[in-house]
């Protein structure tokens, strides 16, 4: 892989831009825009890189770091998923409290936002609370957006409680877009100066990168990964005005500067530092690219592949159909192909030739996988496997120098797993899901040399890209997510089944 951005470099400098900001304040609060951690999308178009590069710093930091982790009442109503892991933001927050102790951080508390007593909400702050976690309920803050003396008031910010923090730099994140982060870091910017402290907001941002051109692939690529939001990169007027210098920023965060600046005044009851949204943000990203060639090709890839993703989502209903003709009209904008993706091709090609050979109009799921090396494989389904355990067993013989030939798993084991989903399960989708064919690999790997050869190839497929002439089963995208492989699918079911393809 071709590196374009220096890790090490972005890490010095994003360390070094926060603690400038901390020795203003008594307390910083931080809002972490985007994912704390394992930011794949940063990955895939920042080639080198590190997906978990914030935790890093944070550990860095942690003697003068504290976390508030922010969930949104509503989301967890609605059982809100989170895609690139596919589980609920309720979920996500605990897997985030987890990965954040394991990394020797302090978790502070969670705080529900926008609570006003749904009940799917309150079962998750009894939860929070019975494993010992300390839970604030924050409701709507009344006035907002328009009346800025009620906001900054004891109606407003003062009616939700107080969190007790004591370390100078207090992180606030959540699982996704729309978690309450910024009202709660200005809820408690309200309760400091109520208390006589001087407190400080800024936000931890990665994209748009307000450094590099504003039609940069590297920011298309982040209005594709938001299309769902509707976010426009724009040139930060504010910033213009106020130092002549061109900066790049979003929408949502220029269009509430203005009431943001105003409220933080208030707050403070003197002139804000910040002259322009990108100010408020702590953004070193564009400083850490070392190949903006690659960069931008690398952008250009992700974009493809968020296309095939809103394509899927609206076939399954997520998304509507301005969602949809937003992320066409932004791979038109770049001038790209569905096929500019190199394995959308050879799975396409050979899902035909099946189609051809069996007379049947049908559509034969194929799952196209290109490696480090550029050779690109494919594998099929059949009445024992998926097309994703194919691939995956393809790939890793080829890895292992195995023989095509040569079967890496006995039918000792295979057939046992087959009667039990057929029998036992009802399961009318009998062939085995790439999971299922993996833990089968394993055990006969306890005992087949050859096996356990091809196993421990399965750490060189990170990285590899892939795609699917069908939509793949939760199961299946988990799986190829868990061993790093970027996969992209066509908006086509494998089967007329309403319940066994999800």
């Amino acid at each position: 892989m071709k590196i374009g951005f220096d890790n090490k470099k972005y890490l010095e400098e994003q360390s070094k831009y926060i603690l400038e900001r901390v020795n203003n304040y008594d307390k910083l609060y931080l809002e972490f825009g985007g994912k704390l951690m394992f930011d794949l999308h940063a990955k895939r178009v920042l080639p080198g890189y590190d997906e978990n590069v914030k935790i890093e710093l944070l550990r860095e930091l942690k003697e003068k770091v504290e976390v508030i982790v922010c969930v949104y009442a509503g989301a967890i109503e609605r059982n809100k998923i989170r895609g690139d892991f596919g589980i609920t933001y309720d979920m996500d927050a605990l897997r985030l409290i987890d990965d954040l102790r394991a990394n020797g951080l302090d978790v502070n508390s969670v705080v529900i936002t926008r609570y006003e007593g749904q009940p799917a909400a309150t079962v998750f702050i009894n939860k929070l609370q019975n494993r010992g976690i300390k839970v604030y309920r924050h409701g709507p803050t009344k006035g907002y957006p328009i009346d800025v003396d009620t906001i900054v008031s004891d109606e407003g910010y003062g009616k939700n409680p107080y969190i007790e923090t004591t370390k100078p730099i207090v992180v606030v994140t959540g699982p996704g877009p729309g978690s309450g982060k910024l009202a709660t870091c200005l809820n408690q910017l309200y309760h400091e100066y109520k208390r006589g402290k001087v407190a400080g907001y800024s936000k931890f941002e990665t994209f748009p990168v307000w450094n590099v051109p504003l039609k940069h692939p590297l920011n298309i690529a982040y209005e594709a990964a938001t299309v769902d939001l509707k976010d426009v990169n724009l040139i930060d007027s504010f910033h213009f005005d106020a130092y002549n210098e061109i900066a790049v920023n979003y929408n949502r965060d220029i269009e509430s500067f203005p009431l943001l600046k105003r409220i933080i005044e208030k707050i403070t009851k003197e002139e804000s530092i910040y002259k322009s949204p990108t100010d408020m943000g702590v953004n070193r990203v564009g400083f850490g690219i070392v190949d903006d060639e690659v960069v931008q090709e690398a952008s250009k890839q992700e974009v493809i592949r968020r296309y095939f993703k809103t394509k899927c989502e609206y076939k399954k209903g997520y998304v509507d159909e301005e969602t949809l003709q937003r992320a066409k009209l932004i791979m038109e904008e770049l001038e790209l192909k569905e096929e500019d993706r190199r394995v959308v091709t050879p799975a396409r090609e050979y899902s035909a030739k099946l189609k051809k050979e069996s007379g049947r109009n049908e559509i034969y799921p194929v799952v196209a996988i290109e490696l480090k090396d550029g050779t690109v494989l494919t594998g099929r389904s059949s009445e024992l496997m998926d097309s994703t355990a194919a691939v995956i067993l393809n790939a890793i013989k080829y890895y292992a120098n195995i023989s095509d030939e040569i079967h890496l798993i006995s039918p000792v084991i295979l057939e046992p797993i087959l009667n039990l989903q057929k029998n036992v399960f009802h399961n009318k989708r009998a062939a085995l899901s790439c999971e299922v064919v993996l833990i089968a690999l394993s055990i006969c790997a306890a005992t087949n040399p050859i096996a356990q050869v091809a196993l421990d190839k399965l750490s060189e497929l990170k990285g590899c890209q892939a795609h699917s002439t069908t939509i793949l089963t939760r199961s299946d995208e988990q799986t190829f997510g868990k061993l790093g492989i970027d996969i992209t699918c066509d908006p086509e079911y494998p089967s007329e089944s309403l319940y066994y393809n999800i």
